[in-house]
């Protein structure tokens, strides 16, 4: 078991499932020569499907949209958690996310929902999972999902 599965389950006892693999044109994690990684948008998939769908404030209440929100970020731990294991190495930060909230145009909420994600990545990572970040509304997201995240992450050899 690696460690971010194992932080994962002894901090705040989720279990990280296996991470998907890419289902269009793109790589789910690429590797810069410094070490740093770019982690594709990851959406709210739980057991193969999404957990929620449609417009956070008008089908979703913004506390759905957290707990959407975290499920992306607990699928972006899973993709981190398959790299390390194939390719040795630690998490050393997480460095930025960016986070897509599907919404209306009066909608205003935005770093609420991502913070469903940033507050997990806290909890599991400590100082590690400190990050910068944008949290952005769009019309909408693939599958109809309400939240998209992806992440940049130092990782050390």
């Amino acid at each position: 078991m690696s460690y971010i599965r194992e932080l994962a389950k002894e901090l705040i006892e989720v279990d990280l499932p296996i991470a998907t693999n890419p289902v269009a044109s793109y790589k789910s994690i690429q590797i810069s020569s410094e070490g740093i990684l770019f982690v594709s948008g990851q959406l709210p998939m739980k057991d193969g499907e999404l957990m929620l769908s449609g417009i956070v404030g008008e089908d979703l209440s913004i506390e759905e949209g957290e707990i959407c929100a975290r499920q992306c970020a607990i699928n972006i731990l899973s993709q981190l958690d398959k790299y390390i294991d194939e390719n040795g190495g630690r998490v050393s930060k997480i460095l930025q996310l960016t986070g897509f909230v599907a919404c209306n145009k009066t909608f205003i909420n935005h770093p609420q929902v991502i913070n469903g994600a940033s507050d997990f990545l806290n909890n599991v990572l400590g100082d590690a999972g400190q990050h910068s970040r944008q949290a952005v509304g769009v019309p909408s997201l693939p599958l109809n999902a309400p939240v998209e995240i992806s992440a940049i992450v130092e990782i050390n050899a």
